[in-house]
């Protein structure tokens, strides 16, 4: 009985640690120096992310019911887990960091955002950006637009204000208009011509005069 009320406290502090936990990653810290681990914890400490050494046995109590049972078996030779309340993926890309200066830290397996990933798993997912670097490339899409319409401002004032901007493009508008008029007027097709009236028929000759009658002389 005094086992389990000295296992109690201890699956407690795990229970309330993984409550609001957006990521929960084991590993395997066997064959690390104190130097390693030393580091390594320094820097988890840094990036926000809870990082301890339990037994298995108290893990499993505190996962059982939550929406970290899936890593319940994996729960097998000396483990640790790293806890992340904010950055979910951080745990694991930090981890995979260490692994290049720790090869002896292994990664087991981890449930990101509710969805149980194995070690390749939680490899793969280490090579999301961070939330910082995902803010600023957008930050840096936000601000190409701006930039272009500070250029557009500028050749603006270069130009004389706004007033010599809008009279070129009228100019060219009017002179376009008028090209494409006088093209239409080319392109029409000729009128057919006139038909020549035929001239009109000359009058009717003249009646000839009678000659006078000659009266008969008298008898």
């Amino acid at each position: 009985m005094a086992k389990v009320e000295e296992k109690q406290p201890i699956v407690a502090e795990i229970a309330e640690q993984i409550k609001d936990a957006q990521s929960v990653v084991l590993v395997d810290y066997r064959g690390l120096t104190v130097e390693q681990d030393t580091n390594l914890r320094r820097q988890l400490r840094a990036a926000g992310i809870t990082y301890k050494v339990y037994k298995n046995t108290m893990m499993n109590f505190a996962f059982k019911g939550t929406a970290f049972e899936g890593l319940t078996p994996f729960l097998e030779g000396p483990s640790a887990i790293a806890i992340s309340n904010d950055d979910a993926t951080a745990p694991a890309r930090l981890l995979v960091k260490l692994t290049k200066e720790a090869p002896k830290l292994e990664m087991k397996a981890g449930i990101i955002e509710g969805v149980v990933y194995d070690a390749a798993g939680v490899i793969e997912i280490a090579k999301i950006p961070s939330r910082e670097e995902l803010i600023s490339k957008l930050l840096g899409s936000l601000q190409s637009p701006i930039t272009n319409f500070a250029r557009v401002l500028n050749q603006i004032a270069e130009k004389g204000g706004p007033g010599n901007c809008e009279a070129a493009p009228a100019a060219e508008a009017e002179a376009a208009v008028a090209a494409e008029a006088e093209a239409a007027v080319a392109t029409e097709a000729p009128e057919a011509p006139v038909a020549e009236e035929a001239p009109e028929a000359p009058a009717e000759a003249p009646v000839a005069e009678e000659a006078p009658a000659t009266e008969a002389p008298a008898e």
